[in-house]
Formats: structure tokens, C-alpha cells, sequence
């Protein structure tokens, strides 16, 4: 559903006889729709479309970058896959969340909480006028289906706070009072899981199995959603391992939904709500409205060169060199990972691939590209000497903005062709596009299934999964044919042979290398229990000079030198609640939000 900015403009009518009475000041606000003007199937309708509008992290009075759907601050830049590249100094609250110096007064962290919450409001408010006498045209069979949509967009929002959070407020029509302010000042001292499922699980048994407006919420996304609640808590709960099982299986024997051939159909605006996709955050272009529909949030995300995606500006969010390294494959094309479940024991980041580190655009480079590598990498980064899409070679230094600061490499997942610049850009920004992000796939439910039986106990199951997505890889189309593309499935009986540990960390490697600067990586490591192994890791070694396979030596990401112990458990699992809803959470003189722990 594409995003729809609804003013409505409604005065109460007066009379000509101007005298005075109560009637002549009971003037509704211009700007502000009132109950009675919305208490028909277009006024539901245009509630729960101004909740879904909210997906995409843009238009709840930020930048939109704090609260956009990828969550690239949250989910990547803290995770080892991204930097947050452009200049040191610009944007440092990103700087601070990339080191884990997370301080309660980031305003990122109060533009997520704000948009996440002012979600939670909308689906409300779309979901208590569903449900109300007042409105007449609407069958009851209507009324339940807007209600399980509300529902599932409110578990969505809930989700997101969750996830950033942990101990958050759960608020539904219930705790919301339109009239009192103060309504929705409750303690956060309760675990809301149970909440999102029941939002979910009361929108998978009501909503239908497709929609005919793409973006509507169907109930293969609400119990694929649900199954992801289970997984987020399985690790501290393992009987959810199970039931989240059962869901998945549902949702792929029976949804109708498959992988697509190629890897990189999921990231082309002309393949947006192909068979694999099971939820999509959809946004438009040239559709009226000033650009803000077209992936607004991630605008400072693009090469800093006039004569790339996007047109010049901004330098943010750049692969880092360790995700680079993760798509090298061993002689047997295999991930080359080790037995350790927290992957301490990986051996790919040993020697960088290389890379134009601290070469110019017109200085000689050779890539080397006769090193195996999976074909993943270069549908996800841009690596000097390959195809960047149809722009041609990928030029190394002229696309960064500053090199010696944030590394060789331009993310790619969400960049155009430039064949499509036109037709897939907003005509007054080439930085706002019509490619959709992919919430729920296809490929999500697989290696979660692989993950369950994983800790089921089935590794054999476990290994079938992962070799489904291994062999889309191998088989699937390639970003540049020069490349020496070496990627295959596990030989059977691999997870059995090297045990539990190993196969965990094969499914975690495989979700790495299919989602990579997608922001969900650093969620991931946080219901896995190994965030802090795993990211100390890799601060100490992404924060010291590089040496490639070539024996040439370069610097890397200096800034993070001395910051591996800034993780630490028990703290940085979760995000600081912002200081701001603190203080106005207070009634009676005291705050009802308590602050996390370690703040």
C-alpha cells in the first residue's frame, strides 16, 4: 500500500446570523479530522492506512532516518557487517552507536521510541473507530478484518520497540483513553511477548490469504510474524522452538510463497512483491507527494560521486571489510567458518580480500578476482574493478566520501540501475526510490526452519534447509562473470559429522551471508546470547591495519581501537530508553518508565 498523506480539513458550518453562542466557537481544528467526519468505511479505511504509512520509519516528526524499516543504525552499524561511514563528525550519534557509547539523551534513540509508539497509536485509533456503533456501513466481516489489520501492524510496532528495548509498554485500546493523556503512562515492568503474539496470532485467524492492494498485512504475514516473535525468545524459552516450527512449516508448505531464482530478485524495484516475498514495506516515487514515500530514511545512504546511484551525497552506511571477508569460500566452496557456536573460531577474516584501500581512483588496483568468492558478495557490496549494476565498473575511491575513515566499499542492496533512474526515482531526488524493503521472505522462514531443527536436535533437517539457499546461490544469476563465483551445499551428513555447535554456526553464517546489511544482524547476535564474543571479536580486528591476500598492508577502522570493551553484558543487549519519555512518562510527580540497566 503506498504511503497516503490524508489532511483533512474540516470546519464546522456556522450559521450567518453571527450572534453570539456556544455553537459559533465549536469550530473543529483546521488540519484535524474529527470523530463524526470519520465514523464511515472511508474514514477506518483512511486510519489504518495513515498506521500502515508508518512502516517505513518516515513521518513521525523525525528525521526518519532514526526510525526508517531497514534500521541501519540499530541492527547495522552495531553488528560487524557496516561502518557508519561518510566523515568522522557527521552525524555523531550514529558515531556513538556504532562504538556502543549509548547515552540516554541520543536523540536517535528518542526518534525510534517516538515513531514506534506513534504506530502503536494509529493502529489503535484505527482499531477502536473499526470497532465502534458509529459506524454504520461496514459489515461485521469488514469491521473484524480491519481489526486484525490494526492488530497486525500494532504487534509490528510493538515488535520494533521490543527488539530495541526489551522491557517496554505494551498499549492497546484498552490502556489508550482519547481523552486522558495521561492513559498511556503505564510501567514498563512487564514482558510483552505475550502481547505480540496475541496481536498476531489474532490477525493470522482473521486476515485472508492475499489481498488485492499490495502492502496489505495477508495471514501468511501475520503467522510469519509470529513464528519470528517465538524465535526472538526460543533461546531463553526453548519450547518455542517447537511451536515456531509448526508455523513456519504452515507457512511454507502452504502459502504459495517460494524462492525466487535469482538471489538479487529480492532487491530490484521490477521484482517488488514476487513469489518469495511474504510482507513488504512498499514505497513510491512521482506519486505527488515530495519523495518522502521513497525510502526517505535511508537518503543518506548512497555514493558521495555525482555519477552514481543517487546522484552525490551521503557517505553513510559502507560494508565493513569483515563482511566482505565472510563471503570467501574454501576449496569445497564452503563458508569458511569453524565449530564454535558464537563463530570465535571462524578463519575467513585472517587475510582481507583485497581491497583499494588507500589507492585513488587513478592509481593501479588489481582485485584479484580469481580468489573464490560466494556471488551473494556482489549483489550486496560494491567492490572496486565489478560491475555495479549497468553503471559500469565500480571506481573505488571517487564513490566514497572519505576513504581513510570508513573503508573502499558502497552498500548495494537498495541501489537503482541506472536504466531504471527515472522510472524508479522521484523527480526531485534521485535518493527517494520504489524499491521496496522486504520485511518477511520466504528466505527468512527457511533458515529459521533450519535454526529450529537445529536446536530440535534434527541437524540432517537443519543441513537441507541451508543447502536450499546454498543452492540458489550457486545456481542464480551473477553480478559480474569475471569474478570467480565458488559456492556450493554442504555435502550430507556435514552438521552430523561436526556436531551441534558447528551446525549452529553454519545457520548463523548462512543468515549472515543472505540478509547482510539488511539491519537485522545485530538483533540476530542479541537473541543468540553471543553479542559480546562475537562484536569484541570483531572491533579488535577491524580497528587494526589490514594486510590482503596480496601481503599489501593498510589501514583500517582506527576509530574503533580501544573500544572492544565497550560491549558489555547485561548493558548493551539493549538500547538505552531515551531520557525524554522518561521524564514524561512521570504522573504524580514520579516517572512510570524505569531505565534499563547499566544507564
Amino acid at each position: 500500500m503506498k504511503k497516503l498523506i490524508i489532511i483533512a480539513s474540516l470546519v464546522a458550518t456556522v450559521g450567518v446570523n453571527f450572534s453570539c453562542s456556544d455553537s459559533f466557537f465549536a469550530i473543529e481544528p483546521q488540519g484535524a479530522a474529527s470523530l463524526t467526519s470519520l465514523s464511515n468505511k472511508n474514514g477506518v479505511n483512511a486510519l489504518l492506512i495513515g498506521a500502515y504509512s508508518l512502516m517505513d520509519g518516515v513521518g513521525a516528526g523525525n528525521t526518519g532516518r532514526q526510525s526508517t524499516i531497514s534500521n541501519y543504525v540499530f541492527g547495522g552499524i552495531t553488528s560487524g557487517d557496516a561502518v557508519k561511514g561518510t566523515d568522522i563528525g557527521d552525524q555523531p550519534e550514529q558515531e556513538y552507536i556504532e562504538q556502543f557509547n549509548w547515552l540516554s539523551d541520543n536523540t536517535y534513540f528518542l526518534g525510534k521510541w517516538q515513531h514506534s509508539y506513534d504506530g502503536v497509536a494509529r493502529a489503535n485509533e484505527a482499531l477502536m473507530l473499526a470497532k465502534s456503533a458509529d459506524v454504520k456501513d461496514m459489515t461485521d466481516a469488514e469491521k473484524t478484518q480491519v481489526v486484525a489489520e490494526a492488530r497486525f501492524l500494532r504487534g509490528h510496532y510493538h515488535f520494533e520497540a521490543k527488539k530495541m528495548w526489551n522491557m517496554v509498554p505494551y498499549i492497546d485500546e484498552n490502556v489508550y483513553k482519547r481523552d486522558d493523556p495521561n492513559s498511556t503512562k503505564i510501567p514498563n515492568d512487564k514482558d510483552i511477548w505475550a502481547n505480540i503474539e496475541a496481536d498476531f496470532k489474532f490477525a493470522a485467524d482473521n486476515l485472508p490469504a492475499t489481498q488485492a492492494q499490495k502492502g496489505r498485512a495477508t495471514k501468511w504475514a501475520a503467522k510469519t510474524y509470529l513464528a519470528k516473535a517465538m524465535m526472538f525468545q526460543a533461546s531463553k524459552n526453548p519450547a518455542k522452538y517447537a511451536e515456531a516450527k509448526t508455523l513456519l512449516l504452515d507457512v511454507y508448505n502452504n502459502s504459495g510463497k517460494k524462492l525466487m531464482p535469482n538471489y538479487h530478485d529480492n532487491y530490484r524495484n521490477i521484482t517488488n512483491n514476487n513469489a518469495e516475498s511474504i510482507f513488504e514495506v512498499e514505497f513510491s516515487v512521482n506519486d505527488g507527494s515530495t519523495g518522502n514515500n521513497g525510502n526517505a530514511g535511508d537518503n543518506l545512504n548512497w555514493p558521495y560521486s555525482a555519477n552514481s546511484p543517487g546522484r552525490g551525497c551521503c557517505g553513510f552506511y559502507l560494508p565493513s571489510q569483515n563482511l566482505v571477508n565472510a563471503f570467501k569460500t574454501d576449496a569445497d566452496g564452503l563458508p569458511m567458518i569453524g565449530s564454535k557456536a558464537d563463530g570465535t573460531a571462524d578463519s575467513y577474516n585472517a587475510v582481507d580480500l583485497p581491497n583499494d584501500q588507500g589507492l585513488k581512483s587513478n592509481q593501479a588496483f588489481d582485485l584479484k578476482k580469481d580468489v573464490p568468492v560466494d556471488p551473494r558478495l556482489d549483489w550486496t557490496v560494491g567492490r572496486r574493478g565489478v560491475n555495479f549494476l549497468d553503471w559500469g565498473k565500480m571506481p573505488g575511491y571517487d564513490w566514497i566520501r572519505n576513504q581513510n575513515y570508513s573503508g573502499p566499499y558502497i552498500g548495494k542492496k537498495w541501489m537503482y540501475y541506472l536504466a531504471d533512474e527515472g522510472s524508479s526515482t522521484h523527480s526531485t531526488s534521485k535518493r527517494a526510490v520504489n524499491n521496496n524493503y522486504r520485511l518477511l521472505k520466504m528466505s527468512s522462514v527457511i533458515l529459521w526452519l533450519a535454526e529450529c531443527e537445529v536446536e530440535l536436535g534434527n541437524l540432517g533437517e537443519a543441513e537441507k534447509y541451508v543447502n536450499l539457499i546454498r543452492n540458489r546461490a550457486k545456481t542464480g544469476s551473477v553480478q559480474d562473470a569475471s569474478v570467480n563465483y565458488v559456492v556450493n551445499p554442504y555435502p550430507t551428513g556435514t552438521f552430523a559429522s561436526k556436531g551441534k555447535e558447528y551446525a549452529q554456526n553454519a545457520v548463523r553464517m548462512e543468515s549472515r551471508l543472505e540478509f547482510a546489511m539488511e539491519g537485522h544482524r545485530f538483533f540476530d547476535l542479541v537473541r543468540w546470547g553471543i553479542a559480546q564474543p562475537y562484536l569484541q571479536k570483531y572491533i579488535e580486528e577491524e580497528s587494526k591495519n589490514g594486510t590482503d591476500l596480496t601481503g599489501r598492508t593498510y589501514n583500517k577502522r582506527g576509530y574503533l581501537a580501544g573500544k572492544k570493551d565497550n560491549f558489555k553484558v547485561g548493558r548493551n543487549e539493549y538500547f538505552p530508553l531515551p531520557n525524554d519519555e522518561i521524564l514524561n512518562s512521570q504522573k504524580a510527580g514520579a516517572a512510570t518508565l524505569k531505565q534499563n540497566p547499566g544507564y
